[in-house]
């Protein structure tokens, strides 16, 4: 695959018609252009050498025979397109590989009961069969309905099980999304809606931080869900060796990070348990 530094210099040198200094085009796939007479090198001076073009059409029948590339101007512009399709790339240099493209972008939904959005100007109700996911890949026109609250689901379990959660989020209607690993897409588009953001995580130290580092550091409408019956779960089924660990790695969190934050860190203390989000994947009889 021809490096995009050298296909700028390569058509810097089409367009101009004057060579440049050969100690930008160091590769060793200019130097087999060299070896193929497509580029020829001048040594103008004792201390500079530059290449120039013999033949441009030679140079273009080149580019496109060995290195799949039509247009050289078009296997640019296509270079630096952040939206680029595997499709594109294979038509522009015949290599699906032409730069790191996310096949997989955006995140996944999940509901128990009809959400109303819109998604590329049309009407669109998520609503997966339980034991299914939604994935949503045009984030950019994926909007919500006002009336939704949505809620981040950090653990997957709790996420696949959405439906035993219904109790917990009574006089809401919530979309649940969880993020798809290693992208940022999730949080942009958080971003850019108008809907509120609930996260719904591990009520123990690193779940704070990641809600606090990950989120709430970004994004000023996100708030900390907390069960109304936190204390009462938290004293019957929270893990205090959890806790120790976490704690001698922890010393300290943000103070006035937020006010349900501040709650939960003093429940924290004052039991020294912590809780995982996974107990809450029952019915309501705790």
């Amino acid at each position: 695959m021809l490096p995009i530094h050298i296909a700028l210099k390569l058509q810097e040198m089409l367009v101009t018609g004057t060579p440049v200094a050969s100690s930008l085009m160091k590769h060793t796939l200019v130097q087999r252009m060299l070896d193929d007479a497509v580029l020829i090198k001048k040594q103008p001076s004792k201390t500079k050498a530059v290449i120039t073009i013999t033949d441009v059409a030679a140079l273009k029948n080149y580019l496109h025979n060995v290195f799949g590339i039509a247009s050289l101007n078009d296997y640019i512009k296509k270079h630096s397109d952040k939206n680029i399709t595997r499709h594109e790339a294979v038509t522009v240099s015949g290599n699906s590989k032409l730069k790191a493209i996310r096949t997989f972008k955006g995140f996944l939904v999940n509901s128990y009961q009809p959400i109303n959005t819109q998604l590329s100007g049309n009407n669109f109700i998520v609503q997966p069969v339980a034991g299914t996911y939604t994935f949503i890949t045009d984030v950019e026109s994926f909007l919500p309905d006002a009336s939704v609250t949505i809620i981040g689901v950090e653990n997957a379990e709790n996420f696949r099980h959405i439906h035993q959660q219904a109790y917990l989020f009574k006089g809401l209607t919530p979309l649940f999304v969880s993020r798809y690993p290693h992208s940022n897409d999730l949080l942009a588009w958080l971003k850019k809606i108008p809907n509120p953001y609930l996260h719904f995580g591990d009520f123990d130290f690193e779940g704070i931080q990641i809600y606090l580092n990950e989120y709430k550091k970004h994004l000023n409408k996100a708030t900390f869900y907390i069960p109304e019956d936190i204390e009462k779960i938290l004293a019957k089924y929270g893990n205090r060796e959890l806790y120790n660990r976490q704690f001698a790695h922890i010393k300290k969190l943000p103070l006035n990070a937020e006010a349900a934050i501040d709650s939960l860190t003093q429940l924290l203390h004052k039991y020294k348990k912590v809780l995982e989000q996974e107990i809450f994947v029952r019915q309501p009889e705790l």
